[in-house]
């Protein structure tokens, strides 16, 4: 199959429902508490970053599974609302849509997730010839779908081999345990997300800049979302950084997401890491103008307008490695 997308998506799809202003301890013999706010939104870190990088003018198709019930019904409405090719989600009318609850207090949340089919996902239901007709392959929520970890090195070793890049975002491990197989994955992997708390459980090293040098070592592009701080990136012999524009925080649920689908619309466009980094900076920050994780996402107008303030800050063009 020839090239007909630009970005094939591989991971969760459920519905997130966000709360604003929740208490900061939870009160249990069913005594009521009262929120600022709250939204039902397309969750899941796949289905976010499919959201994003279609708003971004990317050909994008969601590679997933979600239940026979109302909660995947409304995801998948949602994902072909906003643009993004469903035809690769699975519809499983034996489990049920995952579900995830956010509360969010400002730039931090809890979150709490029902995993549902999540982790049914296989990387034999994913067709074949929709990994080949990707010009990049992305992965998210390891952790979170066991089931897709064995196959997902041979998957995206099957995408570099029909010419497409690959990238991976961990997100958090409920288990603690930071493995799940992810070293021999490793080697499929040209551009791993991780933020700082993940990229120091799996490196070991809590200064995000040792992480991303530790983890560069491993064969990928190390990308350390800092939040606030923007985020930096261990390019060969040169550490990046780049700071987050001043923006209004609503709600950071999927902010993340969004600067993974920034990065990688720079790099389609054969940007250098510089300038992926402060277009993904840039989508991530105005991601959060607005509660849940799709509301505020920008177009790319939007963002190059924001990357254009962050341009001073990248120091000219990138220097080559000293001899």
């Amino acid at each position: 199959m020839s090239v007909s997308l630009d970005l094939l998506v591989i991971g969760d799809a459920n519905p997130d429902v966000v709360v604003h202003g929740a208490p900061t301890t939870l009160a249990y013999g069913q005594a009521e508490q009262l929120a600022k706010g709250g939204a039902l939104a397309v969750g899941g870190s796949a289905a976010i970053m499919a959201c994003a990088a279609a708003g971004l003018g990317l050909r994008t198709a969601l590679a997933g599974v979600v239940g026979d019930d109302p909660g995947g019904r409304f995801m998948m409405g949602e994902l072909a609302r906003r643009g993004v090719d469903i035809g690769a989600v699975a519809i499983r009318e034996d489990l049920a849509t995952g579900l995830t609850v956010a509360l969010a207090r400002g730039d931090d949340r809890a979150i709490v997730t029902y995993p549902g089919c999540i982790a049914a996902l296989e990387t034999g239901m994913i067709d074949p010839a929709v990994v080949g007709a990707a010009r990049h392959v992305h992965a998210s929520s390891f952790f979170l779908q066991p089931r897709l970890a064995p196959g997902l090195r041979g998957l995206f070793e099957a995408a570099r081999s029909s010419g497409a890049t690959t990238s991976l975002d961990l997100n958090w491990d409920p288990a603690g345990t930071w493995d799940g197989g992810l070293a021999d994955v490793l080697h499929g992997v040209d551009v791993l997300f991780v933020n700082a708390a993940e990229a120091a459980a799996i490196s070991g090293a809590t200064d995000p800049a040792v992480a991303a040098t530790v983890l560069a070592a491993r064969g990928p592009l190390p990308v350390v979302k800092l939040g606030a701080d923007g985020a930096l990136a261990r390019d060969g012999c040169r550490l990046v950084h780049v700071s987050a524009p001043a923006v209004t925080v609503v709600d950071t649920v999927g902010a993340g997401d969004t600067f993974d689908a920034g990065f990688l619309c720079a790099r389609l466009q054969g940007w250098d890491v510089s300038r992926s980094l402060a277009l993904g900076v840039a989508c991530g920050s105005l991601s959060a103008r607005r509660p849940g994780g799709v509301a505020g996402q920008p177009t790319l107008a939007e963002a190059l307008t924001v990357v254009e303030g962050l341009l001073p800050d990248l120091g000219g063009p990138p220097r080559k490695c000293d001899p």
